[in-house]
């Protein structure tokens, strides 16, 4: 089962509260202005900042 696309609209990156894209290769939320990927573990998106991964400028998705 995947995550819930309406889920994917209302949720927002808990640093700047942007829009989160999902990156469903890496089975993640990204943030493309912080630059970071939150996990989804179980189909629950891990929202904490400590838990994100850092991205560079090549791995933001299209």
């Amino acid at each position: 089962m995947a995550i819930d696309a309406k889920l994917v609209e209302i949720i927002a990156c808990p640093v700047c509260k942007g829009k989160l894209q999902l990156d469903r290769e890496h089975n993640e939320l990204v943030c493309r202005f912080d630059r970071l990927a939150y996990p989804i573990t179980e189909n629950i998106p891990v929202l904490l900042e400590n838990r994100a991964r850092k991205l560079d400028l090549d791995e933001l998705p299209g």
